[in-house]
């Protein structure tokens, strides 16, 4: 029998998180999202620029098409983390969103001083974080990488 349903290509987030909760939130709000995003996960700075920069283990991994970036993170911190992809030629043109707990004003400037393309506050009540990735998926992935594909 003929497949009828469309092959989606998967979309390649990069999730640098550390708390496992968080983790499971966001991928639970991408599946109702969009089931063709596929959620790839750093728990650390360390891990995060691995895969970035295609090191060891992580040498066959795709180039996500953008990035959420929490700021408090083990072993380097999410500004650092901000920081060397911005720096960085080969990885700079990669979309980076703070997701975020923090509501410091001084986050937020210092993140768009590092380039960040966008700071979002991370909502406690699951049906606001739903709506926020949602949010990210309409923009992110519907209106940005479509009008970029046109250009």
């Amino acid at each position: 029998m003929k497949n009828i349903y469309p092959i989606i290509a998967p979309i390649d987030v990069l999730l640098i998180e550390d708390s496992h909760g968080d983790v499971e939130l966001t991928k639970e709000a991408f599946r109702d999202a969009n089931g063709a995003v596929h959620l790839h996960v750093a728990t650390d700075g360390e891990e995060a620029m691995a895969f970035l920069r295609k090191e060891g283990k992580y040498f066959q991994v795709p180039r996500p098409k953008f990035i959420l970036l929490d700021l408090h993170l083990p072993k380097m911190d999410g500004r650092e983390i901000l920081a060397l992809i911005k720096k960085d030629e080969k990885l700079k043109s990669i979309p980076v969103i703070i997701l975020s707990t923090s509501e410091d004003e001084e986050d937020v400037r210092k993140s768009y001083d590092l380039h960040a393309n966008c700071f979002l506050t991370k909502p406690i009540k699951y049906a606001e974080f739903e709506s926020l990735v949602r949010h990210i998926n309409d923009f992110w992935i519907n209106t940005h990488w479509k009008e970029r594909k046109a250009a």
